[in-house]
């Protein structure tokens, strides 16, 4: 029994940090314009380097020779409409988690935009396989996760992390996913063991990665050292997404 949480709660952890930083579209990281006013690297130590490198050379092997080819298959078997609705459902479910992040960063303006998504998408999307909200309506999608709200709390990165399977993160930031995950994924408790449970998180991780075949081997060919560049371009990423939130005073509903 403790081994099965344990296993729900690792599989929870990693579906949800790649899910998360697979599924913001709102950011182009070959796009030079996101380079823009941005440090080249924030002020968090890295005082595990070397094994941070070596997780970072296990993720790069596990995604190219088992998690793309098996992406690429599958999108050459689901056309993308179809993955695309995957992709909508599972994002709407978790709208709820971040809607309740945006309140407690007092970003009132993106909670309730968040909201209604959520109702529009539930109801007129057919569960969330639409994205009606956004297409229709304008109300684009809203990042809002409990690591950003940690930081607004005034709580320190700690320090630099690859975590196997997940990728860049810090401390702080991987508490705050492993936290939201355990909320954010209300359909993953509905298989009855661990084997269901591992089912739905390949099948997730998959889905999401078929949506952006060639992204990863792209960045990562621009650069001489991929380990400094992507611990770089994490913060980069980081501080991007965060920038276009919504102020966090001062707002109303």
């Amino acid at each position: 029994m403790k081994t099965t949480l344990l296993l729900r709660t690792a599989l929870l952890c990693f579906a949800v940090c790649g899910a998360a930083q697979a599924e913001d579209g709102g950011t182009d990281v070959l796009d030079d314009s996101f380079y823009e006013d941005t440090p080249a690297e924030e002020a968090v130590p890295d005082p595990f380097e070397h094994f941070n490198r070596l997780m970072f050379e296990f993720n790069d092997v596990s995604y190219t020779w088992v998690m793309e080819p098996v992406a690429s298959a599958y999108s050459n078997t689901l056309p993308e409409d179809v993955r695309q609705a995957v992709d909508n459902f599972c994002y709407n479910l978790q709208e709820p988690v971040r809607f309740v992040n945006t309140l407690l960063q007092l970003r009132f303006a993106d909670a309730g935009t968040l909201l209604t998504r959520f109702v529009i998408n539930t109801i007129g999307g057919v569960g969330g396989l639409g994205d009606v909200a956004g297409r229709e309506f304008g109300f684009k999608r809203v990042e809002a996760g409990l690591g950003e709200t940690l930081e607004t709390w005034g709580v320190p990165d700690g320090f630099y992390l690859v975590a196997p399977l997940l990728g860049a993160t810090t401390v702080r930031e991987l508490t705050g996913t492993t936290l939201d995950g355990l909320a954010m994924t209300p359909y993953y408790f509905l298989a009855d063991t661990w084997q269901e449970s591992t089912l739905i998180y390949v099948g997730r991780r998959v889905n999401n990665i078929s949506l952006r075949l060639g992204e990863y081997e792209g960045a990562k060919g621009l650069t001489i050292d991929p380990y400094k560049a992507f611990r770089d371009g994490y913060f980069q990423y980081r501080k991007q997404s965060r920038k276009h939130s919504s102020p966090r005073t001062d707002e109303k509903l």
